[in-house]
Protein backbone atom coordinates (compact mmCIF):
# COMPACT_ATOMS: atom_id res chain seq x y z
CA UNK A 1 0.00 0.00 0.00
CA UNK A 2 0.85 3.94 -0.24
CA UNK A 3 0.42 5.20 3.23
CA UNK A 4 1.01 8.49 4.31
CA UNK A 5 2.39 8.81 7.83
CA UNK A 6 2.64 12.35 9.44
CA UNK A 7 5.17 12.50 12.50
CA UNK A 8 7.63 10.36 10.50
CA UNK A 9 10.85 11.82 12.39
CA UNK A 10 8.94 11.94 15.62
CA UNK A 11 9.59 8.59 18.39
CA UNK A 12 6.31 6.64 17.20
CA UNK A 13 6.45 7.42 13.80
CA UNK A 14 10.27 6.49 12.75
CA UNK A 15 9.22 3.26 14.17
CA UNK A 16 6.01 2.91 12.56
CA UNK A 17 7.60 3.58 9.49
CA UNK A 18 11.00 1.22 9.70
CA UNK A 19 8.00 -1.47 10.11
CA UNK A 20 5.67 -0.45 6.96
CA UNK A 21 9.09 -0.22 4.73
CA UNK A 22 10.22 -3.70 6.04
CA UNK A 23 6.97 -5.27 4.89
CA UNK A 24 7.17 -3.65 1.55
CA UNK A 25 4.80 -0.77 2.16
CA UNK A 26 5.58 2.62 0.07
CA UNK A 27 5.52 5.47 2.87
CA UNK A 28 5.17 9.42 2.41
CA UNK A 29 6.60 10.51 5.33
CA UNK A 30 5.99 14.19 6.29
CA UNK A 31 7.35 16.07 9.47
CA UNK A 32 8.21 19.91 9.96
CA UNK A 33 11.24 18.89 12.34
CA UNK A 34 10.73 21.75 14.49
CA UNK A 35 12.78 22.37 17.73
CA UNK A 36 10.36 21.34 20.66
CA UNK A 37 13.08 19.14 21.55
CA UNK A 38 16.39 18.28 19.84
CA UNK A 39 16.29 18.39 16.39
CA UNK A 40 19.56 16.30 15.85
CA UNK A 41 17.25 13.50 17.15
CA UNK A 42 15.12 14.00 14.78
CA UNK A 43 17.68 14.18 11.90
CA UNK A 44 19.35 10.57 13.62
CA UNK A 45 15.69 9.53 13.14
CA UNK A 46 15.02 10.42 9.53
CA UNK A 47 18.63 8.86 8.63
CA UNK A 48 17.44 5.54 9.22
CA UNK A 49 14.88 5.51 6.80
CA UNK A 50 15.97 8.01 4.12
CA UNK A 51 17.86 5.32 2.56
CA UNK A 52 15.20 2.77 1.51
CA UNK A 53 13.95 3.68 -1.78
CA UNK A 54 10.25 3.72 -0.99
CA UNK A 55 10.44 6.10 1.49
CA UNK A 56 10.00 9.73 0.14
CA UNK A 57 10.03 12.36 2.78
CA UNK A 58 8.53 15.90 2.61
CA UNK A 59 9.18 18.62 5.23
CA UNK A 60 5.63 20.31 5.86
CA UNK A 61 3.55 21.95 8.58
CA UNK A 62 0.39 20.21 8.73
CA UNK A 63 -1.21 23.47 9.90
CA UNK A 64 -0.36 24.58 5.82
CA UNK A 65 -3.20 24.12 4.46
CA UNK A 66 -2.68 24.52 0.83
CA UNK A 67 0.36 22.55 1.29
CA UNK A 68 -1.08 19.55 3.01
CA UNK A 69 -3.67 19.73 -0.04
CA UNK A 70 -1.52 19.80 -2.48
CA UNK A 71 0.33 16.22 -0.69
CA UNK A 72 -3.03 14.42 -0.85
CA UNK A 73 -4.34 15.78 -3.81
CA UNK A 74 -0.18 14.30 -5.65
CA UNK A 75 0.31 11.49 -3.61
CA UNK A 76 -2.82 10.07 -3.16
CA UNK A 77 -2.18 7.53 -0.19
CA UNK A 78 -4.34 4.52 0.43
CA UNK A 79 -4.00 5.02 4.40
CA UNK A 80 -2.92 7.76 6.74
CA UNK A 81 -1.50 7.17 10.22
CA UNK A 82 -1.16 10.91 11.50
CA UNK A 83 0.91 11.01 14.40
CA UNK A 84 2.12 14.76 14.49
CA UNK A 85 1.22 16.67 16.58
CA UNK A 86 2.36 19.16 19.65
CA UNK A 87 2.86 16.90 22.61
CA UNK A 88 3.86 17.50 26.21
CA UNK A 89 1.17 18.12 28.75
CA UNK A 90 2.79 20.46 30.70
CA UNK A 91 3.69 22.64 27.81
CA UNK A 92 0.38 23.25 27.06
CA UNK A 93 0.21 25.36 30.10
CA UNK A 94 2.91 27.43 28.44
CA UNK A 95 2.38 27.81 25.49
CA UNK A 96 -1.64 26.84 24.37
CA UNK A 97 -1.70 28.17 20.83
CA UNK A 98 0.99 25.46 19.48
CA UNK A 99 -1.68 23.40 20.51
CA UNK A 100 -4.60 24.48 18.60
CA UNK A 101 -2.26 25.50 15.89
CA UNK A 102 -1.14 21.67 15.34
CA UNK A 103 -3.72 18.98 17.01
CA UNK A 104 -6.71 21.15 15.77
CA UNK A 105 -5.74 23.21 12.52
CA UNK A 106 -3.53 20.40 11.62
CA UNK A 107 -5.63 17.38 12.12
CA UNK A 108 -8.71 19.36 10.46
CA UNK A 109 -6.56 19.63 6.94
CA UNK A 110 -5.47 15.88 7.77
CA UNK A 111 -9.51 15.03 7.56
CA UNK A 112 -10.33 17.20 4.45
CA UNK A 113 -7.00 15.65 2.81
CA UNK A 114 -8.68 11.97 3.45
CA UNK A 115 -11.81 12.93 1.98
CA UNK A 116 -10.93 14.56 -1.23
CA UNK A 117 -8.66 11.65 -2.11
CA UNK A 118 -10.88 8.78 -0.64
CA UNK A 119 -8.69 7.62 1.94
CA UNK A 120 -9.97 4.10 2.62
CA UNK A 121 -8.72 4.70 6.52
CA UNK A 122 -7.43 7.23 8.71
CA UNK A 123 -5.67 5.70 11.88
CA UNK A 124 -4.29 9.01 14.33
CA UNK A 125 -3.03 9.09 17.54
CA UNK A 126 -5.12 10.22 20.53
CA UNK A 127 -4.05 9.62 23.94
CA UNK A 128 -4.68 8.27 27.40
CA UNK A 129 -4.50 12.04 28.82
CA UNK A 130 -8.39 12.14 27.41
CA UNK A 131 -9.57 10.22 30.63
CA UNK A 132 -8.37 13.32 32.70
CA UNK A 133 -10.12 13.13 36.09
CA UNK A 134 -11.63 9.81 36.10
CA UNK A 135 -10.80 7.60 39.11
CA UNK A 136 -12.35 3.95 37.06
CA UNK A 137 -9.42 2.13 37.27
CA UNK A 138 -8.91 0.72 34.40
CA UNK A 139 -9.69 3.14 32.10
CA UNK A 140 -12.02 1.42 29.31
CA UNK A 141 -13.50 3.06 26.02
CA UNK A 142 -16.61 2.89 27.25
CA UNK A 143 -16.06 5.69 30.09
CA UNK A 144 -17.18 9.29 29.82
CA UNK A 145 -14.25 11.63 28.92
CA UNK A 146 -15.72 15.12 29.06
CA UNK A 147 -13.70 16.11 32.34
CA UNK A 148 -9.40 16.81 30.25
CA UNK A 149 -7.61 18.80 32.80
CA UNK A 150 -4.96 19.86 30.37
CA UNK A 151 -5.50 21.67 27.16
CA UNK A 152 -3.15 18.73 25.05
CA UNK A 153 -6.16 16.28 26.40
CA UNK A 154 -8.98 18.84 25.05
CA UNK A 155 -7.29 18.65 21.86
CA UNK A 156 -6.94 15.12 21.82
CA UNK A 157 -10.71 14.54 22.88
CA UNK A 158 -11.49 17.07 20.10
CA UNK A 159 -9.59 14.79 17.42
CA UNK A 160 -12.06 12.18 18.43
CA UNK A 161 -14.78 14.26 17.72
CA UNK A 162 -13.80 15.51 14.63
CA UNK A 163 -13.04 12.35 13.59
CA UNK A 164 -16.55 10.92 14.60
CA UNK A 165 -18.19 13.99 12.74
CA UNK A 166 -16.10 13.32 9.27
CA UNK A 167 -16.63 9.32 10.05
CA UNK A 168 -20.62 10.09 10.08
CA UNK A 169 -20.73 13.11 7.03
CA UNK A 170 -18.37 11.13 4.51
CA UNK A 171 -18.06 7.52 5.60
CA UNK A 172 -14.53 7.73 6.21
CA UNK A 173 -13.22 4.86 8.75
CA UNK A 174 -11.47 6.55 11.29
CA UNK A 175 -9.48 4.98 14.09
CA UNK A 176 -8.04 6.51 17.46
CA UNK A 177 -5.37 4.99 19.04
CA UNK A 178 -5.29 6.39 22.91
CA UNK A 179 -1.80 5.31 23.52
CA UNK A 180 -0.42 5.60 27.32
CA UNK A 181 3.17 6.44 28.41
CA UNK A 182 5.30 5.13 24.85
CA UNK A 183 9.16 4.02 25.68
CA UNK A 184 11.83 2.64 24.50
CA UNK A 185 14.73 3.25 22.25
CA UNK A 186 14.69 6.52 19.85
CA UNK A 187 12.06 8.33 22.49
CA UNK A 188 11.63 11.37 23.07
CA UNK A 189 14.20 13.81 25.32
CA UNK A 190 11.21 15.57 27.12
CA UNK A 191 9.75 12.04 28.74
CA UNK A 192 10.93 10.89 31.91
CA UNK A 193 13.00 7.77 30.43
CA UNK A 194 15.40 10.30 28.96
CA UNK A 195 15.03 13.08 31.61
CA UNK A 196 16.00 10.70 34.06
CA UNK A 197 18.85 8.71 32.26
CA UNK A 198 20.68 11.81 31.87
CA UNK A 199 20.39 12.97 35.23
CA UNK A 200 21.13 9.78 36.44
CA UNK A 201 24.25 9.46 34.82
CA UNK A 202 25.25 13.12 35.26
CA UNK A 203 24.42 12.53 39.17
CA UNK A 204 21.84 15.24 39.05
CA UNK A 205 18.40 15.36 40.97
CA UNK A 206 15.84 13.40 39.44
CA UNK A 207 12.11 15.02 39.79
CA UNK A 208 10.09 12.65 41.04
CA UNK A 209 6.21 14.50 41.29
CA UNK A 210 3.54 13.58 43.48
CA UNK A 211 6.38 12.33 46.10
CA UNK A 212 6.47 9.21 44.11
CA UNK A 213 3.31 8.32 44.58
CA UNK A 214 2.53 7.89 40.45
CA UNK A 215 1.65 4.75 38.42
CA UNK A 216 2.00 4.78 34.90
CA UNK A 217 0.93 2.11 32.24
CA UNK A 218 4.09 1.48 30.27
CA UNK A 219 3.80 0.63 26.92
CA UNK A 220 7.01 -0.70 24.88
CA UNK A 221 7.46 1.11 21.34
CA UNK A 222 7.43 -2.10 19.87
CA UNK A 223 3.75 -3.11 21.02
CA UNK A 224 2.74 0.42 20.46
CA UNK A 225 3.55 0.06 16.15
CA UNK A 226 2.73 -3.63 16.21
CA UNK A 227 -0.70 -2.25 17.41
CA UNK A 228 -0.77 0.70 14.88
CA UNK A 229 -0.28 -1.58 12.17
CA UNK A 230 -2.18 -4.13 12.85
CA UNK A 231 -5.34 -1.61 13.50
CA UNK A 232 -4.14 -0.05 10.15
CA UNK A 233 -5.39 -3.21 8.50
CA UNK A 234 -8.43 -3.41 10.10
CA UNK A 235 -10.33 -0.14 9.28
CA UNK A 236 -13.38 0.83 10.98
CA UNK A 237 -16.47 -0.31 10.22
CA UNK A 238 -20.04 0.55 11.59
CA UNK A 239 -21.01 -1.24 14.59
CA UNK A 240 -24.32 -3.02 13.57
CA UNK A 241 -25.77 -2.87 17.50
CA UNK A 242 -25.05 0.51 17.87
CA UNK A 243 -27.98 1.84 20.28
CA UNK A 244 -28.26 5.77 20.10
CA UNK A 245 -30.41 6.06 23.48
CA UNK A 246 -27.44 4.84 25.31
CA UNK A 247 -24.47 5.64 23.33
CA UNK A 248 -21.25 4.08 23.60
CA UNK A 249 -18.37 6.37 23.29
CA UNK A 250 -16.01 3.55 22.09
CA UNK A 251 -18.04 3.06 18.52
CA UNK A 252 -20.97 4.37 16.79
CA UNK A 253 -23.16 3.32 13.79
CA UNK A 254 -20.88 4.98 11.40
CA UNK A 255 -17.02 3.70 10.94
CA UNK A 256 -15.75 5.26 13.93
CA UNK A 257 -13.62 2.69 16.80
CA UNK A 258 -11.33 4.16 19.60
CA UNK A 259 -8.69 1.80 21.02
CA UNK A 260 -6.68 2.08 24.18
CA UNK A 261 -3.10 0.75 23.55
CA UNK A 262 -1.23 0.45 26.88
CA UNK A 263 0.14 -2.44 28.48
CA UNK A 264 -2.63 -3.46 31.03
CA UNK A 265 -0.31 -3.40 33.59
CA UNK A 266 0.41 -0.13 35.65
CA UNK A 267 3.85 0.00 37.30
CA UNK A 268 5.06 2.40 40.53
CA UNK A 269 7.03 4.88 39.47
CA UNK A 270 9.49 4.44 41.89
CA UNK A 271 9.67 0.66 40.61
CA UNK A 272 9.97 2.21 36.66
CA UNK A 273 13.11 4.16 38.51
CA UNK A 274 14.69 0.93 39.88
CA UNK A 275 14.74 -1.02 36.71
CA UNK A 276 16.39 2.09 35.26
CA UNK A 277 18.58 2.23 38.64
CA UNK A 278 19.41 -1.47 37.64
CA UNK A 279 19.91 -1.25 33.82
CA UNK A 280 22.32 1.56 34.61
CA UNK A 281 24.05 0.39 37.32
CA UNK A 282 23.81 3.65 39.17
CA UNK A 283 21.45 4.63 42.04
CA UNK A 284 19.41 8.13 41.28
CA UNK A 285 19.29 11.15 43.33
CA UNK A 286 15.72 11.82 43.43
CA UNK A 287 14.33 15.26 44.34
CA UNK A 288 10.43 14.77 45.35
CA UNK A 289 7.91 17.39 44.83
CA UNK A 290 4.22 17.62 44.82
CA UNK A 291 2.07 16.69 41.69
CA UNK A 292 1.81 19.37 38.45
CA UNK A 293 -1.06 21.04 37.13
CA UNK A 294 -2.02 18.69 34.40
CA UNK A 295 -0.92 15.27 35.50
CA UNK A 296 -2.76 12.33 37.17
CA UNK A 297 -1.94 9.78 39.61
CA UNK A 298 -2.46 6.83 37.47
CA UNK A 299 -3.27 5.30 34.16
CA UNK A 300 -4.30 2.23 33.53
CA UNK A 301 -5.59 0.71 30.21
CA UNK A 302 -8.10 -1.64 29.49
CA UNK A 303 -7.31 -3.12 26.47
CA UNK A 304 -9.90 -5.79 25.69
CA UNK A 305 -11.30 -3.95 22.99
CA UNK A 306 -8.10 -3.90 21.09
CA UNK A 307 -7.28 -7.71 21.55
CA UNK A 308 -10.53 -8.22 20.39
CA UNK A 309 -10.84 -6.46 17.15
CA UNK A 310 -6.52 -7.08 16.66
CA UNK A 311 -6.31 -10.84 18.32
CA UNK A 312 -3.35 -8.67 20.05
CA UNK A 313 -2.13 -6.21 23.05
CA UNK A 314 0.93 -4.79 24.64
CA UNK A 315 2.37 -7.15 26.79
CA UNK A 316 6.36 -6.35 26.69
CA UNK A 317 7.59 -6.88 30.48
CA UNK A 318 9.09 -3.34 32.00
CA UNK A 319 12.86 -4.90 32.55
CA UNK A 320 12.89 -5.97 29.05
CA UNK A 321 11.70 -2.71 27.41
CA UNK A 322 14.07 -1.11 29.74
CA UNK A 323 17.08 -2.90 29.15
CA UNK A 324 16.67 -2.26 25.49
CA UNK A 325 16.37 1.64 25.57
CA UNK A 326 19.34 1.83 27.91
CA UNK A 327 21.19 -0.28 25.44
CA UNK A 328 20.50 2.17 22.73
CA UNK A 329 20.62 5.22 24.99
CA UNK A 330 24.49 4.20 25.73
CA UNK A 331 25.24 3.52 21.90
CA UNK A 332 23.37 6.92 20.49
CA UNK A 333 24.78 9.14 23.22
CA UNK A 334 28.40 7.36 23.34
CA UNK A 335 28.27 6.36 26.67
Amino acid sequence: MKILVTGAAGFIGMHCCERLLDRGDQVIGVDNLNDYYDVGLKESRLARLLPNSKFAFHKINIEDRNEMALLFSTKKPDRVIHLAAQAGVRYSMESPHAYISANVLGFMNILEGCRHTSVKHLVYASSSSVYGGNESMPFSEHDNIDHPISLYAATKKANELMAHTYSHNFDLPTTGLRFFTVYGPWGRPDMSPILFASAMLKRENIDIFNNGNMSRDFTYIDDVVEGIVRVLDKPATKNLNYDASMPDPATAAVPYRVFNVGNGAPTQLMAYVGALEVAFDVEAKKNFLQMQPGDVPATFADTSLLSNWIGFSPSTPLEVGVKNFVGWYRDYYKI
